[in-house]
């Protein structure tokens, strides 16, 4: 029912900005509540069917909007997305719902176009209250896809537990939602407009969608030196660079940065324009879904290759001949490099971490340069906390995520830049840093499996049957062998992490294997898709001796493999004989 009705006023100001006093009705539309509307770390992920009925949207955002409380009214959100279908039907929908409840003002990213490491910048940079990012990240867009809203707080990390808690709580008591029906913002015409919405005024704010996030990696890296890397200078080739957003939300950030900025031809640019449906792709950096960019590098035509995720917050990083840099050793070669980039030597390295499913080289990296080291639970949200107390400045995930304390999400297109200021300042190719590195640190061999879309019972079963064998106490102590080769589990358990900032605890965090070699098996259901499970396993293992650096690692994991089939019982259990991707 309405409200408030006000009389329809227009003018301009002096400065060129429209002050609209339009004739707007805030309605309050009864609804009831949806079954399983809990987000996770990265948001609520469901099909775009399931939010494109009535009322489904609405009733997240206007949770997500009361979790915030007494902060809501007279608060700054920044709203955009990956360009997936429905982005621009839900942009809409939230700036209807924050005027009418009263949020002061909403900032958007042009075309409602924001990649998520540029969201948590603008959040930062405009000590915003929080964002509303729409991205499913990772998973297939259009009519068929999935579709995603996640709130990030006002340090531009995911929201933590207790505020995702709040929002579900809220998504199972609310009776009403309340919406400015008629408030239709043109959201492709950069500038503001201020509105007066029963009394109270809203601004909206359209703004580039790349300048802020371009601005702060010209602070945080030596531009001048990528440019003459790329162009060539000194009797030095020109350095060529393939970078393929995957028709996701990276093709601006990267035209402007590796085109306009360093100069790379414009011919480096792959699949750069984001498509609502992501051209038909799977918009995930792996060796499976950026199989034609796989291909490309082989080829040997091009020194580096690196493709990001639909909302640009993961990358991959391949070198000449399509040598692939597995993600736990990128974030370690970028954490012994830090010094070569002009923001660490700044600010220094106060600390490094990996999620804990992450394979284990950047923890001999730490060690060695004697920094504090930190295992964390998988969700970047984790790293934000030791980030915001000054304790951490370098972190990584094995899945594809990379970043430190410039923001607090990862960052896909700050990870190739930090790879391309490495090999700037070493004057070395991707595959020589990389062996380098090996034979100073050692290799840590690892590999997860992923298995898509497995059936919810079968893979609950599984891991029901894991963890009973390790609260039993069944596994330690005993020896599996497989093709002559014998591991002999040392530890078994379910990992739990207490936060050392604020001692939170996060209890069954992923299963874990550890054998007396140090080889770790480890298995987790993710929860970043839509529908049925995924069931990660990973495995991994050290090795010393530089004769084995560069075996393959499939072949020198498949005994700890074929193990870690046998001990989970996953193929018998979920009838699942190959995974969906191999990393």
């Amino acid at each position: 029912r309405p409200i408030n009705h006000l009389a329809c006023i227009l003018s301009r100001s002096n400065f060129g900005e429209a002050l609209v006093i339009m004739s707007l009705q805030v309605v309050r539309i009864a609804t009831s509540p949806f079954d399983g509307q809990k987000p996770g770390t990265s948001g609520l992920r469901k099909a775009v069917s399931v939010y494109q009925e009535a009322n489904y949207t609405q009733n997240f955002v206007q949770a997500t909007l009361s979790s915030l409380g007494d902060e809501l009214q007279g608060s700054t959100l920044v709203v955009g997305g990956d360009g997936r279908y429905f982005m621009t039907e839900a942009v809409r929908i939230i700036v209807q719902m924050c005027a009418a409840n009263k949020v002061s003002k909403v900032i958007i990213g042009q075309g409602g176009i924001l990649s998520t490491p540029a969201a948590s910048c603008l959040i930062r940079k405009r000590q915003a209250t929080g964002g509303i990012i729409l991205t499913a990240s990772h998973n297939p867009g259009g009519p068929d896809g999935d579709f995603g809203i996640k709130f990030n707080t006002s340090n531009g990390g995911p929201a933590p537990e207790k505020v995702t808690n709040a929002i579900f709580e809220a998504t199972k008591s609310i009776s009403e939602y309340f919406l400015c029906h008629d408030l239709d913002v043109d959201i492709d015409e950069i500038g503001s407009k201020h509105y007066d919405i029963a009394g109270t005024q809203f601004h909206v704010e359209i703004v580039d969608s790349v300048q802020d996030y371009v601005e702060l990696m010209k602070e945080i890296f030596d531009f001048d030196a990528l440019r003459g890397l790329i162009q060539g200078t000194g009797g030095r080739a020109p350095l060529s660079i393939i970078a393929d957003a995957l028709h996701g939300v990276v093709g601006p950030y990267a035209r402007r940065i590796f085109c306009e900025e360093l100069g790379a031809p414009e011919s480096c640019a792959v699949n750069c324009t984001p498509l609502p449906d992501f051209g038909g792709c799977h918009p995930d950096p792996n060796l499976t879904y950026a199989a034609d960019l796989v291909k490309t590098m082989e080829q040997g035509h091009h020194d580096i290759g690196a493709a990001f995720d639909g909302d640009g917050d993961r990358n991959m990083i391949l070198g000449r001949n399509g040598f692939f840099v597995n993600p736990s050793d990128s974030v370690a070669v970028i954490a012994d490099n830090a010094e070569c980039m002009p923001y660490f030597r700044a600010t220094g390295v106060r600390g490094m971490s990996r999620s804990m499913p992450t394979g284990a080289s950047i923890d001999r990296v730490a060690k060695a340069k004697g920094v504090e080291f930190f295992e964390v639970p998988t969700g970047w949200k984790f790293f934000g906390n030791l980030m915001d107390a000054g304790r951490l400045s370098l972190c990584g995930e094995e899945s594809f995520g990379t970043g430190s304390d410039h923001i607090r999400e990862k960052d896909g297109l700050w990870a190739v830049l930090a790879w391309l200021s490495i090999m700037a300042s070493q004057k070395r190719s991707i595959e020589d840093i990389m062996v380098n590195h090996w034979s100073k640190y050692g290799r840590n061999f690892f590999t997860r499996y992923d298995y898509e879309n497995v059936a919810s019972e079968p893979a609950h079963k599984m891991m029901f049957n894991l963890r009973l064998a390790v609260d039993n106490n069944t596994l330690v102590g005993k020896t599996f062998s497989h093709s002559d080769v014998s591991y002999t589990v040392s530890l078994a358990d379910d990992f739990m992490y207490t936060d050392p900032i604020d001692q939170s605890v996060s209890k069954n965090q992923g299963l874990r294997l550890i054998f007396s070699d140090g080889s770790r098996c480890i298995f987790r259901l993710s929860g970043t898709g839509s529908s049925g499970a995924t069931v990660r396993m990973y495995v991994e293992s050290y090795e010393a001796s530089p004769d084995k650096h560069q075996c393959e690692p499939q072949i020198i994991l498949q005994p700890l493999v074929q193990i870690a089939l046998q001990i989970s019982q996953l193929r018998e259990l979920t009838g699942r004989m190959e995974p969906t991707v191999i990393t």
